[in-house]
């Protein structure tokens, strides 16, 4: 062992960190585009430009340094989550409004990185599904269950200009998530044992989306090697949300999902490793950061369960968001020499 000083080792500047971050969403972004197509990263191309050029603006109105600011990386993170976070062959305005609110309510306005109340990404998606409801729960099926072949410029068309396809084609193309499909065959007394029997559902959750859940398990496992999060975070959400999910599939398992969908379904490993990991909307001390995964897990469960919408992530995140400065003062250590 080396004992030789200096003992203290400078932390990685912003935009290292967010640039790791981007590299560990790769997988799951890589897997999304082999079983949905090349609609996903227009959605990128897209939200990281306007971010690229809201931020731009704002920063010069502000009179503050572009490049500096552009370069650190972290509006380049929010703009990617959203994009992952909204349906893939949404038009192409969704996106764009998306992340330009997003930026600028949910970073900016609060006077730019470090000072942001809310996940910015999970603010825009919010303000996107209560506005746009219809648009935001259209979902692209897995392309392997598409009867006929979809050419990748199918989706292009699609989310620049809809009226260029057919309705027949559109329709064929899309459908609601295995969340919102249970939760409105539920409404009709159909058994979950029934309900699971459709196609757009896989192994463990919705056909594709537990591949794409796989990709970004590896990239939150590369983020925990990096240190650039913390166990505690992903690890309390997950097993919060695992285990109420486990209660109440134990009591009626032909009404509630298993434990291990609600773990592989929706965005719940995008939300683990990557949405509530956020270092300026989250908790600082260990103790809170298992505090608000747990509550956030709840929440999730809560809104999917008997909430009016079929995912409760955004909301969930948001809601925390509000007791993070709460749950800071109520779990700072206690500093030696002080009762």
């Amino acid at each position: 062992m080396d004992n030789r000083s200096p003992y203290i080792v400078d932390a990685p500047s912003v935009s290292v960190i967010m640039f790791k971050v981007l590299l560990a969403l790769i997988p799951g972004i890589a897997l999304y585009v082999y079983a949905y197509g090349l609609g996903v990263i227009l959605n990128i191309f897209l939200a990281s430009l306007t971010v690229i050029l809201t931020e731009s603006a704002i920063l010069a109105i502000r009179k503050l340094p572009i490049k500096v600011f552009i370069l650190d990386g972290s509006g380049l993170v929010a703009a990617w989550l959203l994009a992952l976070s909204i349906p893939s062959i949404a038009p192409w305005w969704i996106i764009v409004l998306g992340t330009l609110l997003c930026i600028t309510f949910g970073k900016h306005v609060y006077g730019g990185l470090g000072y942001n109340l809310f996940n910015p990404a999970m603010l825009g998606y919010a303000i996107l599904l209560i506005s746009f409801p219809l648009i935001m729960s259209q979902w692209q099926i897995p392309n392997s269950l598409i009867e006929n072949n979809i050419e990748w410029f199918d989706q292009i068309k699609i989310i620049m200009n809809s009226s260029l396809l057919s309705k027949e084609t559109i329709d064929a193309m899309s459908s609601a998530t295995p969340l919102d499909y249970i939760k409105t065959q539920l409404t009709l007394n159909q058994p979950l044992s029934v309900i699971q029997q459709n196609k757009i559902f896989g192994f463990l959750g919705g056909k594709g989306l537990e591949l794409i859940g796989l990709g970004y398990l590896a990239g939150g496992l590369y983020l925990l090697k990096e240190k650039i999060i913390s166990w505690h975070l992903p690890v309390s959400f997950l097993a919060s949300l695992f285990i109420i999910a486990s209660i109440f599939y134990s009591i009626a398992p032909d009404t509630y999902a298993s434990p291990l969908f609600h773990v592989m379904s929706g965005g719940s490993i995008l939300c683990a490793f990557f949405i509530i990991t956020d270092p300026v909307s989250g908790p600082t001390t260990p103790k809170g950061k298992i505090y608000f995964g747990i509550a956030i897990g709840l929440l999730v469960f809560i809104i999917r369960i008997f909430g009016g919408y079929p995912e409760g992530i955004a909301f969930a995140v948001l809601i925390m968001n509000i007791f993070v400065p709460l749950i800071d003062s109520l779990t700072q250590p206690r500093i030696f020499g002080h009762k």
